[in-house]
Protein backbone atom coordinates (compact mmCIF):
# COMPACT_ATOMS: atom_id res chain seq x y z
CA UNK A 1 0.00 0.00 0.00
CA UNK A 2 1.55 3.29 -0.93
CA UNK A 3 2.25 5.70 2.14
CA UNK A 4 0.25 8.91 1.98
CA UNK A 5 2.67 12.17 2.35
CA UNK A 6 1.83 15.64 2.81
CA UNK A 7 3.70 18.20 0.88
CA UNK A 8 5.85 20.52 2.60
CA UNK A 9 6.48 24.10 2.15
CA UNK A 10 9.36 26.15 2.66
CA UNK A 11 8.99 29.28 5.20
CA UNK A 12 11.64 31.87 5.62
CA UNK A 13 12.04 34.29 8.42
CA UNK A 14 10.28 36.83 6.62
CA UNK A 15 7.50 34.38 5.36
CA UNK A 16 6.87 33.73 8.64
CA UNK A 17 6.75 37.32 10.07
CA UNK A 18 4.23 38.04 7.66
CA UNK A 19 2.38 35.15 8.18
CA UNK A 20 1.92 36.01 11.87
CA UNK A 21 1.60 39.93 11.84
CA UNK A 22 -1.49 39.13 8.97
CA UNK A 23 -3.13 36.69 11.49
CA UNK A 24 -3.21 39.22 14.48
CA UNK A 25 -4.67 41.71 11.87
CA UNK A 26 -7.33 39.80 11.25
CA UNK A 27 -7.71 38.43 14.62
CA UNK A 28 -8.02 41.52 16.01
CA UNK A 29 -11.19 42.33 13.63
CA UNK A 30 -12.65 39.64 14.97
CA UNK A 31 -12.43 40.25 18.44
CA UNK A 32 -13.86 43.92 18.26
CA UNK A 33 -16.75 42.56 15.76
CA UNK A 34 -17.48 39.22 18.32
CA UNK A 35 -17.02 41.09 21.36
CA UNK A 36 -19.54 43.96 20.17
CA UNK A 37 -16.44 46.91 20.58
CA UNK A 38 -17.95 48.26 17.11
CA UNK A 39 -21.23 48.17 15.86
CA UNK A 40 -22.14 45.16 13.00
CA UNK A 41 -22.90 47.37 10.59
CA UNK A 42 -19.04 48.82 10.37
CA UNK A 43 -18.06 45.49 9.11
CA UNK A 44 -17.53 44.14 5.67
CA UNK A 45 -17.24 40.07 4.92
CA UNK A 46 -14.03 38.91 3.34
CA UNK A 47 -13.38 34.83 2.95
CA UNK A 48 -9.62 34.61 5.07
CA UNK A 49 -8.51 30.84 6.15
CA UNK A 50 -10.92 29.15 4.09
CA UNK A 51 -13.23 31.05 6.53
CA UNK A 52 -16.13 34.22 6.38
CA UNK A 53 -14.10 36.58 8.18
CA UNK A 54 -15.38 40.22 9.07
CA UNK A 55 -12.93 43.43 8.34
CA UNK A 56 -13.87 46.94 10.00
CA UNK A 57 -14.90 49.60 7.30
CA UNK A 58 -13.95 52.65 9.95
CA UNK A 59 -10.78 54.22 7.99
CA UNK A 60 -9.53 55.42 11.80
CA UNK A 61 -9.15 52.06 12.49
CA UNK A 62 -7.93 50.15 9.31
CA UNK A 63 -5.13 52.78 9.96
CA UNK A 64 -4.46 51.85 13.35
CA UNK A 65 -4.57 47.82 12.78
CA UNK A 66 -2.71 48.33 9.03
CA UNK A 67 0.28 50.58 11.41
CA UNK A 68 0.27 47.93 13.81
CA UNK A 69 0.65 44.81 11.45
CA UNK A 70 3.71 47.02 10.17
CA UNK A 71 5.13 47.48 12.94
CA UNK A 72 5.02 43.59 14.67
CA UNK A 73 5.74 42.33 11.32
CA UNK A 74 9.12 44.07 11.30
CA UNK A 75 9.80 43.15 15.19
CA UNK A 76 8.85 39.65 13.82
CA UNK A 77 11.21 39.74 11.85
CA UNK A 78 14.17 40.73 13.55
CA UNK A 79 13.34 37.93 16.39
CA UNK A 80 12.26 40.70 19.23
CA UNK A 81 8.37 40.26 19.42
CA UNK A 82 7.53 38.11 22.37
CA UNK A 83 3.78 39.02 23.08
CA UNK A 84 1.00 41.05 22.00
CA UNK A 85 -2.22 41.88 24.20
CA UNK A 86 -5.17 43.32 22.96
CA UNK A 87 -6.94 44.97 26.39
CA UNK A 88 -10.60 45.67 26.25
CA UNK A 89 -11.72 48.60 29.30
CA UNK A 90 -14.51 50.16 30.29
CA UNK A 91 -15.51 53.32 29.10
CA UNK A 92 -16.90 54.43 32.66
CA UNK A 93 -13.97 53.79 34.85
CA UNK A 94 -11.25 52.41 32.65
CA UNK A 95 -11.75 49.27 34.57
CA UNK A 96 -10.18 46.21 32.17
CA UNK A 97 -12.74 44.00 31.14
CA UNK A 98 -10.59 41.33 28.95
CA UNK A 99 -7.34 40.77 27.83
CA UNK A 100 -6.84 39.04 24.68
CA UNK A 101 -3.16 38.05 24.70
CA UNK A 102 -1.21 36.21 22.08
CA UNK A 103 2.24 34.74 22.99
CA UNK A 104 5.29 34.49 20.56
CA UNK A 105 8.35 31.83 20.25
CA UNK A 106 10.61 32.13 17.92
CA UNK A 107 13.28 30.06 16.53
CA UNK A 108 16.66 31.44 17.46
CA UNK A 109 18.73 29.94 15.22
CA UNK A 110 16.68 30.79 11.98
CA UNK A 111 17.15 34.40 13.32
CA UNK A 112 20.40 34.03 13.74
CA UNK A 113 21.67 32.13 10.78
CA UNK A 114 19.01 32.91 8.28
CA UNK A 115 18.20 29.17 7.44
CA UNK A 116 14.26 27.98 6.77
CA UNK A 117 11.88 25.79 8.01
CA UNK A 118 9.48 23.28 6.32
CA UNK A 119 5.43 23.07 7.07
CA UNK A 120 2.94 22.56 4.78
CA UNK A 121 0.77 26.19 4.33
CA UNK A 122 -2.26 24.03 4.81
CA UNK A 123 -1.66 22.77 7.86
CA UNK A 124 -0.57 26.30 9.21
CA UNK A 125 -4.30 27.36 7.88
CA UNK A 126 -5.55 24.62 9.81
CA UNK A 127 -4.19 25.90 12.73
CA UNK A 128 -5.40 29.41 12.29
CA UNK A 129 -8.94 28.62 11.26
CA UNK A 130 -9.00 26.75 14.57
CA UNK A 131 -8.29 29.77 16.60
CA UNK A 132 -10.48 32.21 14.38
CA UNK A 133 -13.31 29.57 15.32
CA UNK A 134 -13.09 30.00 18.55
CA UNK A 135 -12.41 33.82 18.64
CA UNK A 136 -15.73 33.50 16.45
CA UNK A 137 -17.63 31.55 19.22
CA UNK A 138 -16.36 33.67 22.48
CA UNK A 139 -20.23 35.13 23.04
CA UNK A 140 -20.42 31.35 24.45
CA UNK A 141 -18.21 31.73 26.52
CA UNK A 142 -17.33 35.37 27.87
CA UNK A 143 -19.56 38.05 29.65
CA UNK A 144 -21.23 39.84 27.67
CA UNK A 145 -19.91 43.92 27.79
CA UNK A 146 -23.13 45.35 27.69
CA UNK A 147 -22.13 48.92 29.44
CA UNK A 148 -22.04 52.27 27.47
CA UNK A 149 -18.31 53.35 26.20
CA UNK A 150 -16.27 54.47 24.31
CA UNK A 151 -13.69 52.75 21.72
CA UNK A 152 -10.02 54.79 22.32
CA UNK A 153 -7.33 53.31 20.16
CA UNK A 154 -4.21 54.55 21.39
CA UNK A 155 -1.52 54.54 18.67
CA UNK A 156 0.23 52.51 19.45
CA UNK A 157 0.04 51.84 23.20
CA UNK A 158 2.80 48.87 24.33
CA UNK A 159 3.93 47.41 27.50
CA UNK A 160 7.30 47.04 27.85
CA UNK A 161 7.27 44.87 30.78
CA UNK A 162 11.23 44.47 30.81
CA UNK A 163 12.22 48.32 30.06
CA UNK A 164 9.81 50.66 32.06
CA UNK A 165 10.87 51.77 35.36
CA UNK A 166 8.28 54.86 35.20
CA UNK A 167 6.56 57.33 33.26
CA UNK A 168 6.02 61.12 33.47
CA UNK A 169 3.43 63.36 31.97
CA UNK A 170 4.73 66.79 32.42
CA UNK A 171 1.36 68.73 30.63
CA UNK A 172 -1.82 67.61 30.18
CA UNK A 173 -1.01 67.79 26.09
CA UNK A 174 2.25 66.31 26.51
CA UNK A 175 3.90 63.88 27.49
CA UNK A 176 7.24 62.15 27.87
CA UNK A 177 8.61 58.60 29.23
CA UNK A 178 11.78 57.61 30.62
CA UNK A 179 12.95 54.01 30.19
CA UNK A 180 15.72 51.64 31.38
CA UNK A 181 17.21 48.33 31.65
CA UNK A 182 19.50 48.12 34.74
CA UNK A 183 21.81 51.01 34.46
CA UNK A 184 20.99 52.08 31.24
CA UNK A 185 18.39 54.69 30.91
CA UNK A 186 16.99 56.40 28.01
CA UNK A 187 14.69 59.45 27.52
CA UNK A 188 11.98 59.91 24.94
CA UNK A 189 11.76 63.37 23.99
CA UNK A 190 8.29 65.36 24.68
CA UNK A 191 5.68 64.76 22.09
CA UNK A 192 2.20 66.29 21.53
CA UNK A 193 -0.09 63.90 22.40
CA UNK A 194 -2.09 64.17 19.54
CA UNK A 195 0.69 62.88 17.36
CA UNK A 196 1.14 59.62 19.30
CA UNK A 197 -2.61 59.02 19.87
CA UNK A 198 -5.72 58.58 18.00
CA UNK A 199 -9.25 58.42 19.62
CA UNK A 200 -11.98 57.70 18.20
CA UNK A 201 -15.47 58.19 20.08
CA UNK A 202 -17.83 55.17 19.94
CA UNK A 203 -20.50 53.30 22.15
CA UNK A 204 -18.88 49.59 23.23
CA UNK A 205 -15.77 49.54 24.47
CA UNK A 206 -12.38 50.86 24.97
CA UNK A 207 -9.33 48.69 23.68
CA UNK A 208 -5.50 49.25 23.59
CA UNK A 209 -2.91 47.36 22.32
CA UNK A 210 0.13 45.89 24.14
CA UNK A 211 3.59 44.91 22.87
CA UNK A 212 6.25 43.03 24.97
CA UNK A 213 9.48 43.05 23.45
CA UNK A 214 13.29 42.40 24.13
CA UNK A 215 14.93 45.04 25.77
CA UNK A 216 17.04 46.08 22.84
CA UNK A 217 13.97 47.32 20.89
CA UNK A 218 13.99 51.04 19.78
CA UNK A 219 11.01 52.45 20.97
CA UNK A 220 8.87 53.69 17.57
CA UNK A 221 7.59 57.22 18.44
CA UNK A 222 4.32 56.61 17.58
CA UNK A 223 3.93 54.20 20.64
CA UNK A 224 4.16 54.88 24.09
CA UNK A 225 4.48 53.39 27.51
CA UNK A 226 1.65 51.71 29.69
CA UNK A 227 0.84 49.57 32.37
CA UNK A 228 0.17 45.78 31.76
CA UNK A 229 -3.69 46.62 32.15
CA UNK A 230 -4.05 43.28 34.41
CA UNK A 231 -7.40 42.01 35.71
CA UNK A 232 -7.78 41.33 39.83
CA UNK A 233 -8.71 37.06 39.89
CA UNK A 234 -8.98 36.59 36.16
CA UNK A 235 -10.91 33.80 34.54
CA UNK A 236 -8.73 32.74 31.94
CA UNK A 237 -9.38 30.40 28.80
CA UNK A 238 -6.82 28.93 26.24
CA UNK A 239 -7.51 28.87 23.03
CA UNK A 240 -5.56 26.48 20.23
CA UNK A 241 -2.27 27.91 18.89
CA UNK A 242 -0.43 27.84 15.95
CA UNK A 243 3.32 27.25 14.77
CA UNK A 244 5.30 28.37 11.50
CA UNK A 245 8.03 26.36 12.78
CA UNK A 246 9.49 30.16 13.29
CA UNK A 247 7.11 31.37 15.45
CA UNK A 248 4.46 29.58 17.63
CA UNK A 249 1.65 31.71 18.68
CA UNK A 250 -0.08 30.37 22.10
CA UNK A 251 -3.35 32.32 22.58
CA UNK A 252 -5.21 32.99 26.21
CA UNK A 253 -8.02 35.13 26.87
CA UNK A 254 -8.66 36.41 30.54
CA UNK A 255 -11.56 37.98 31.76
CA UNK A 256 -13.50 40.12 34.87
CA UNK A 257 -14.83 37.50 37.31
CA UNK A 258 -18.60 38.88 37.34
CA UNK A 259 -20.38 38.77 40.59
CA UNK A 260 -22.66 36.45 39.69
CA UNK A 261 -19.64 33.93 39.58
CA UNK A 262 -18.38 35.34 42.28
CA UNK A 263 -21.44 34.41 44.70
Amino acid sequence: MASRSVAKDIITLRGSAAIVSEFFGYAANSILYNRGVYPEESFAKVKKYGLPMLLTQDEGVKSFISNLTAQLSEWLEAGKLQRVVLVIMSKASNEVLERWNFSIETDGEVVEKGVSREKSDKEIMREIQAIMRQIASSITYLPCIDEPCKTKTSKLTPYFAQMFDFYEVSRPDTVSATFGHGSKRHRLPQQDVSLSHSHLMLFTGVFDVLAYTDTDVAVPFTWIESDPKLIANPQMVKLHSFDTKIHKVDTLVSYKNDEWDEQ
